[in-house]
Order: structure tokens, then C-alpha cells, then sequence
């Protein structure tokens, strides 16, 4: 039973492996006429790990960035994207103790 588990999560991993990888920048889809824009930005933002690894193993046809875009709009949803595997905007500074019967909040010095 648990070898079956493991192979179907396997198999999950590589189907989803490939579906990404669909996604990922540097392919001819987007032009001067029809750049990539701030929800592409966000996209390529979140699978930047999955792009990077790509980028490595094609010998760097695909990029982790896609050039042909908006601005400013598909940098900010670049950037969004990106933070997003770190915590985002508040980073984990803030900790929420919910077990007692007054949520206390502490604020994490650096």
C-alpha cells in the first residue's frame, strides 16, 4: 500500500513537472504586439524555480524572465510572484498565538 502511494505521488510530481513547464518564459508566445502583462508576470514569478531548472538543463534557451512585457506591470506581478515563496510582504514578521483565549500578537525584533 505505501509503495503505491509513493508512486502515484511520483507520478502526480511529473505530471505536474511537465504541465508547468508549458508555462514557463522565453518561448515565442509573447511579441512586441503581444507582450506578457502583469498575470503573466505573477506566473512567471511563481514557477521561477521550475524555469530556472529548465533554463539549466536546455542550456539556457528558456529564461526565468520574460523580456518581451509590459513594464512596470509585469515586473510588479514578477516581483509579487517571487516574494510570494518567501511570506510575501509581512515576511513572517508577525506571530498569532491562537491556543490561548486572547490572541496575543508578537512582533519579531531582527
Amino acid at each position: 500500500m505505501r509503495n503505491k502511494k509513493i508512486m502515484l505521488l511520483i507520478a502526480l510530481a511529473a505530471v505536474s513537472l511537465v504541465i508547468l513547464s508549458g508555462c514557463v518564459p522565453g518561448d515565442v508566445r509573447y511579441t512586441a504586439e503581444n507582450p506578457a502583462g502583469f498575470f503573466w508576470g505573477l506566473w512567471h514569478g511563481l514557477i521561477v524555480w521550475i524555469s530556472f531548472f529548465i533554463g539549466i538543463f536546455t542550456g539556457g534557451d528558456r529564461t526565468i524572465y520574460e523580456t518581451a512585457n509590459t513594464g512596470w506591470t509585469y515586473n510588479l506581478g514578477f516581483l509579487l510572484g517571487v516574494g510570494s515563496h518567501i511570506g510575501g510582504i509581512s515576511g513572517g514578521l508577525v506571530r498569532i498565538n491562537i491556543n490561548s483565549k486572547h490572541v496575543k500578537v508578537k512582533k519579531i525584533e531582527l
